[in-house]
């Protein structure tokens, strides 16, 4: 974290294994694959592009490295209809008409001043783009960009200027270009595949499902309250459940929230009965809850118990 006595940004990561250390040190457990697309993407400056379904963490890397390295988090959520007043910048229209009616009743009749005026800094409201290229005492933020894929294409043509230059052009102020370039990691679901002008000035990576191990690692950082039968179990049943025929298997947020519920619930150990009652922990579509419950319920939860004693 910054120093709040210096307030000096803290130090980029000086190896890929630092950079796993740093992570691992948010609660963040990293592959060394996407650790090493980390790195590079920090060492290099260039932003960070991250594919992959819903729930394996691509989001909460752009959180981890903001508390690694002390930074601001600045997120823009996507969603489809996003423009350039919701995501760079709009004037504060209020603020101008109180200016502008103020001016009048002072007698003020110098338009030239008055338009510069109106369109200052004083009523300029940034939204993340803009406030992410602003200068930060604990040093340049880490900016999400979230979900671009539910974005339509010409607000990715709007990404193109920040992403070359890490500048946006403001027609009353002209270009605004950041002094140094904030950290920035997009992510995607790939509901649409994103225009290659985009992709291209990124660092791409495609974050998987992990490994058990791996899972069962972040299940233990993230519910260290989870007994550690309980948590091999939840891990081996939601693998089981992503090889199934779902509409929408779960991902590890998934395995993490259903992990606290089954601790709220003082579990110690998965049975039938107990995962048809929490399955909406899990699973998020009907269809798939009244596909799994019953007679499949006890058959994944064989399957998973086999699985663990052999691995044992």
């Amino acid at each position: 974290m910054a120093s709040p006595e210096t307030d000096q940004p803290a130090a980029m990561p000086s190896s890929i294994d630092r950079t796993i250390e740093l992570l691992a040190e948010q609660n963040y457990v990293c592959g060394r694959d996407l650790a090493t697309v980390a790195f590079l993407s920090l060492s290099l400056g260039k932003p960070l592009f991250l594919e992959g379904e819903a729930g394996v963490g691509k989001t909460e890397i752009a959180k981890a490295l903001a508390g690694a390295l002390g930074r601001r988090l600045i997120r823009l959520q996507c969603y489809e209809g996003l423009d350039a007043a919701s995501a760079i910048y709009e004037w504060n229209f209020a603020a101008q008409m109180i200016a502008i009616r103020t001016a009048e009743a002072a007698g003020n009749t110098d338009r030239t001043a008055l338009q510069t005026e109106l369109f200052s800094d004083q009523f300029l409201v940034r939204r993340p783009l803009l406030e992410a290229l602003q200068p930060h005492a604990e040093g340049p933020p880490v900016l999400l960009i979230d979900e671009i894929d539910r974005t339509d294409e010409p607000f990715e043509a709007f990404l193109l200027e920040v992403l070359s230059d890490f500048q946006v052009t403001i027609p009353e102020l002209g270009p605004i270009r950041a002094a140094e370039p904030p950290v920035v990691v997009l992510t995607s679901n790939r509901t649409r595949e994103v225009h290659d002008a985009l992709k291209r000035r990124c660092l791409y990576h495609w974050v998987d499902y992990p490994a058990f191990e791996r899972e069962l690692s972040i299940l233990r950082a993230r519910v260290p309250e989870a007994t550690e039968t309980l948590s091999a179990q939840i891990v081996a049943f939601v693998q089981g459940l992503r090889n199934e025929d779902l509409f929408k298997g779960p991902g590890v947020a998934e395995s993490i929230d259903w992990a606290r519920c089954l601790v709220a619930l003082d579990a110690v150990a998965l049975s039938p009965d107990l995962i048809t009652d929490t399955l909406g922990a899990v699973l998020k579509y009907q269809d798939d809850i009244a596909r799994i419950a019953g007679a499949e319920t006890t058959r994944l939860l064989d399957d998973a118990q086999a699985m663990l004693a052999k691995a044992s």
